[in-house]
């Protein structure tokens, strides 16, 4: 008896991993960003997330992470040990603390003033959620066209399967 429990076991993992890699992206944009106190050369915010879950099951997460990069340069990242549960068809708001390098942000800045004469800059948020069986990765990226104000252009979002 206990032998067909075990041989059983990894048929009900790969069934599990399965379904999992059936559910779709999960959604993630900035919703917002509040000034926290800083230290030395390094910008604190507080990012607020809103995650989008576009699938008809629920979501439990145990934790977020992210990085933003500006021209391909790395500028600011953080996590959090933030849990719960997002709703099927649902969306929820993760607050984030981000730390924001001014020396990255100086060298991204003082690049794009050097340049090609790139009339944009280029934009990509990338981060996972964590969860019981592993982790919902997510991207965003996009081109902010610096010709015409802050209008975002080309703008793209895609998310990765869990792994």
């Amino acid at each position: 008896m206990r032998r067909r429990a075990l041989s059983a076991l990894p048929l009900l993992l790969l069934a599990g991993c399965a379904s999992l890699s059936a559910l779709d992206p999960l959604r993630v944009q900035l919703a917002g960003l509040e000034p926290l106190p800083s230290e030395g050369l390094e910008l604190r915010f507080l990012a607020k997330l809103r995650v989008q879950n576009p699938n008809a099951q629920d979501v439990p997460f145990n934790g977020v992470s992210v990085e933003l990069t500006l021209q391909g340069n790395a500028v600011a990242s953080g996590v959090s040990n933030a849990s719960g549960t997002l709703p099927a068809y649902g969306e929820a708001v993760l607050d984030l603390p981000v730390s924001l390098s001014a020396v990255s942000v100086a060298r991204t800045v003082l690049d794009f003033i050097l340049g090609k004469g790139s009339p944009s800059i280029e934009y990509a948020m990338r981060g996972k959620l964590g969860t019981g069986w592993g982790a919902m990765r997510f991207e965003s990226r996009g081109q902010v066209d610096m010709t015409g104000g802050l209008g975002a252009q080309n703008d793209v979002q895609r998310s990765v399967p869990p792994v």
